[in-house]
């Protein structure tokens, strides 16, 4: 997803400027000429900036938006005007990006902007899926509930990710610090009975050759062994961040035992739980589906979804592509089929959404049941054949000595 600035004027004349968030060029202005803006000048943000920027709800604290966008909530509930309302919450937030967007968004809609445009002048606070939901909210009157369902959303959301950060967190440490005790072990162990070792006049065990020159290699060559690591991780960041590579790295993910499922089950929990919101709050289903591409960070699920937005404009379910593609299990085309026959799309698609959450809730638990002990065994074979090498050619060493 990439940030880009824009110059253009309305039919009627009227000049406008502002950022927008897009994939690619193209991309950008279709979304322009949705606007009714005819593009002068469109120019991406240079990625720096954009980094600086940054998009979605990363600037912001996920905390201090859900506080927000409750407080924001009451304050409409209560009959409080909106100008009021978004200097109240400037005020009250402690985040410092939030309060300066809401600053500026408070004199816009002060000077007769609609509240949706005013912070669609500020892509890097408020998110796609929030202004196009304010928009809802406007059209519908009802602001004051969809923000408060936002709100929930964005939390459920926020304890998903985190859910998996920390199921995730657990093998990475235990992994770097397995790492640490075994470079110290080939660096410094091996080599203080390496020349023990060379003064024994006797043919040493295959496993101590191999754990010597394991040692002297990485004292050697440290150097060249990380850099390797910088690149590969580097070459690995560019494949995930380059559009053309992104299907694969996120097919490979996706296949990968164990995590991969957990992985698909908070992309499709997200997926859900974004539609149906989207639903419940009146925007119209093709536009929906559009706005959770350009969301979701799944290239893998952002291919079906186009599909599905293809199949929508010929006046087709949005299932067809769904159910012959791996990634949506029966579970999740059978409920939607349910909710377009029925009406009731947005609360199937809720349904899905809470099964899912429940799921990865179930799931990170399992992962961490599955790879504490395979860590720990891992660790303790790769130690133990460490101090194997060094004991047998002792114990060699003290027969001789007998």
């Amino acid at each position: 997803m990439g940030l880009y600035s824009y110059q253009g004027k309305k039919v009627n004349g009227e000049k406008v400027l502002g950022k927008l968030q897009a994939k690619t060029k193209k991309e950008a202005r279709l979304q322009l000429k949705e606007q009714g803006v005819i593009v002068l000048q469109l120019e991406p943000i240079n990625e720096l900036l954009f980094k600086e920027l940054d998009l979605g709800l990363k600037k912001v604290k996920t905390q201090d938006f859900v506080l927000f966008l409750r407080q924001f909530s009451t304050l409409l509930k209560a009959g409080i005007p909106i100008v009021a309302a978004t200097n109240i919450s400037a005020e009250q937030t402690t985040s410092k990006p939030l309060k300066g967007a809401l600053a500026g968004v408070t004199e816009d809609v002060n000077s007769g902007v609609s509240l949706s445009e005013a912070t669609k002048k500020h892509p890097a606070i408020f998110p796609e899926l929030f202004v196009n939901m304010v928009y809802a909210g406007e059209m519908g009157g009802n602001l004051d509930d969809i923000l408060e369902r936002l709100a929930d959303d964005y939390e459920k959301q926020y304890r998903t990710k985190q859910k998996i950060t920390a199921a995730m967190t657990y093998p990475l440490v235990v992994s770097l610090f397995a790492l640490g005790v075994v470079i110290f072990l080939l660096t410094v162990i091996v080599p203080m009975f390496a020349s023990m070792f060379a003064n024994m006049n006797q043919q040493l065990p295959l496993i101590t050759i191999i754990v010597m020159k394991a040692g002297e290699v990485i004292s050697d060559f440290w150097w060249l062994l990380l850099g390797m690591g910088i690149i590969i991780a580097t070459m690995l960041v560019m494949i995930k961040n380059e559009r053309k590579y992104r299907y694969y790295f996120d097919l490979f993910i996706l296949k990968i035992p164990v995590l991969g499922k957990l992985v698909q089950k908070a992309v499709l929990a997200r997926i859900t739980r974004l539609l149906s919101s989207l639903f419940a709050s009146s925007v119209p289903i093709i536009h929906a589906v559009e706005i959770v591409e350009r969301i979701v960070d799944n290239e893998v699920v952002n291919r079906v979804l186009k599909e599905s937005r293809v199949y929508l404009e010929k006046g087709e379910s949005i299932t067809v592509p769904m159910k012959g593609h791996w990634v949506f299990p029966p579970l999740v085309t059978q409920l939607i089929t349910v909710g377009e026959r029925t009406g009731t799309l947005d609360t199937m698609l809720e349904k899905v959404a809470d099964y899912y959450e429940a799921e990865v809730d179930t799931g990170t638990d399992q992962l961490k049941a599955f790879i504490e002990p395979v860590m720990i065994v891992g660790l303790a074979v790769i130690v133990g054949t460490i101090v194997m090498a060094i004991i047998v050619p002792m114990f060699t060493l003290f027969q001789h000595i007998g």
